[in-house]
Formats: structure tokens, C-alpha cells, sequence
């Protein structure tokens, strides 16, 4: 390596950090986008109903969720994945009834989004599914 030449000493890279970090930025950046336009896709009036705060709410809840589902994926703590989902409905129960199929629908998009990802970043990774 170029630096080596001139007497710094470099760390073997170990592009597993690069796969996991890629991960959690792919899902951080693009998880929002991807639940937005499958909902405006199947949208029968549900979501203008739905207030800005909620909104807002809903995209760090949703954020979060995509943090803790990418850990457990890649830990492979697969049950774990099922209390994050019934926290979530616990949590938002008093939103979820009267919106429940807008709340659903953006929940089981963003799950399946954050398992995709997950496995697709296991698979990188070597660890299998």
C-alpha cells in the first residue's frame, strides 16, 4: 500500500464494518422514502387523515424500528424481531384505531424492508441466514 511505502503502518481493513454500517445507513436513509410511496400506492384516503406530528412521530418510531430490526437480524436474535413488533402495536395502539389499516400497512413495509436488508447484509457478511 502506498503508505506502507513511506513508513506508516496501516490496520488490515475489515470490510464487515463497511457492510454493516452501509446496512444501517441504507435502511436510516431510504426506509422513510420506501414506506411513503407504498402507501401513496395503496392510499384510499387513509393517510389524510393522518396529522404532521403523527407523522412525525411515526418517522422516528419508524427509524428506530429499522435500528433495532437490522441488530437483531444481523445478531441473529430472530425472536427478538416479534417483541419489537408487539411493542410497536402496544405503543400505538390508541393511533392504530382510527387508522388501522394506514398503521399496519406502514408497519408490515417498514418490517419487510428492515428484514430485506438485514438478510441481504448477513448474506454479505458470510453469517447465512
Amino acid at each position: 500500500m502506498a503508505l506502507q511505502a513511506v513508513g506508516i503502518d496501516v490496520a488490515p481493513f475489515d470490510e464487515s464494518i463497511v457492510f454493516a454500517l452501509g446496512g444501517y445507513a441504507l435502511l436510516l436513509g431510504t426506509s422513510g422514502w420506501v414506506v411513503t410511496n407504498a402507501l401513496a400506492w395503496a392510499d384510499d384516503g387513509y393517510a389524510t387523515s393522518v396529522t404532521d406530528t403523527d407523522r412525525d412521530i411515526g418517522t422516528i418510531v419508524g427509524k428506530t424500528e429499522n435500528v433495532l430490526l437490522l441488530t437483531f437480524v444481523l445478531a441473529g436474535a430472530y425472536a427478538a424481531l416479534a417483541i419489537v413488533f408487539a411493542a410497536k402495536s402496544i405503543v400505538r395502539s390508541d393511533d392504530m384505531k382510527n387508522n388501522s389499516l394506514f398503521y399496519l400497512a406502514g408497519t408490515l413495509v417498514n418490517v419487510t424492508y428492515s428484514l430485506v436488508v438485514g438478510v441481504v447484509v448477513r448474506v454479505l457478511l458470510g453469517a447465512g441466514l
